[in-house]
């Protein structure tokens, strides 16, 4: 991305275009990505198809940790409230509950790409200035504030984590 295309969007936006002119382009897309993450930049434009996909990907095994980690672990408060003399459905729940619950926590965590979601609407993706880029489907990532995300999975994970170790101890006691 160009000083005068960053001037115009007004750090708003930041377009990785994808612009073949030398053998090392895929370190420079990597490198445009790093720093526009790091500079927070609201949103941001992926041109790439190769670098768009692994950033989206990445982003998707990140939220599909998270969700696994909430559901499973109402899986186990729920279970370990209503199967009180049994632990055999919260404690797998609760267990994996916290395993992906320390895996997004050690891998996701601290990334910058954690902090941005891979947009799909239409109606916000028609306000962007994408009719200039020269890739057909650009992957278009939008921050979004995460805390809130962080505090439910991993309160959630660790209230069922301590209720099966709970009913563990009552079981075998």
């Amino acid at each position: 991305m160009s000083d005068d295309e960053d001037r115009d969007a007004g750090s708003q936006i930041a377009i990785i275009r994808e612009v073949y002119d030398s053998d090392t382009a895929h370190e420079t897309f990597e490198l445009e990505l790093e720093r526009a993450l790091e500079r927070c930049i609201p949103t941001i434009v992926i041109e790439p198809t190769t670098l768009g996909d692994e950033t989206a990907r990445w982003i998707a095994v990140g939220n599909c940790l998270h969700k696994t980690a909430v559901l499973a672990g109402f899986g186990a408060i729920t279970s370990g409230m209503i199967w009180r003399d049994t632990v055999l459905v919260c404690v797998p729940l609760g267990t994996l509950s916290l395993f992906c619950t320390g895996v997004y926590t050690a891998s996701w965590q601290f990334d910058p790409c954690c902090k941005y979601q891979v947009e799909y609407d239409s109606s916000r993706l028609s306000r962007l200035p994408l009719h200039s880029l020269s890739s057909a489907s650009p992957v278009v990532l939008v921050r979004r504030d995460d805390s809130k995300r962080k505090i439910l999975h991993s309160s959630v994970s660790i209230v069922a984590f301590a209720l099966c170790m709970w009913r563990l101890y009552q079981v075998y006691k």
